[in-house]
């Protein structure tokens, strides 16, 4: 005879589950970022680290948005399959701005590079924005 009762029964695990306390988070510390993950991390070069992280975000969300394989992608962005798929991968390095910035074109986008005066004075930042 088989028992209807099975070797493992869901409820109990449930309530079981459910008297477990959560850890008390009350040691943690939270702080707010400058806006440069980069920056924060006290990587060298952080600006030109963010520009290029930003700008292979935009490559990978064009490709993505028109459905590409990395071959396609490659054959119209000048760049080789190998290239399209490490900036997929966000690894930039080996990559000029410059070089990223032609690759956009390629797809259609323009860029634009705007200067002008910071308001509070200190070293200015560099960055890229995406308009709607």
């Amino acid at each position: 005879m088989y028992s209807t009762e099975s070797a493992f029964d869901s409820r109990k695990h449930v309530r079981y589950m459910r008297k477990k306390k959560q850890p008390v988070a009350d040691s943690v510390t939270l702080e707010r970022g400058s806006g440069n993950v980069f920056a924060d991390l006290g990587l060298e070069n952080a600006d030109e680290l963010l520009v290029k992280a930003d700008l292979a975000h935009a490559i990978n969300s064009e490709i993505r948005a028109r459905k590409w394989t990395q071959a396609e992608a490659a054959a119209r962005t000048g760049l080789t399959q190998s290239d399209i798929s490490r900036i997929g991968r966000m690894k930039t390095d080996g990559f000029s701005q410059e070089r990223m910035q032609y690759a956009l074109r390629q797809l259609g986008m323009d860029v634009e590079i705007r200067i002008h005066q910071r308001e509070n004075g200190g070293v200015g930042t560099v960055k890229v924005l995406k308009s709607a």
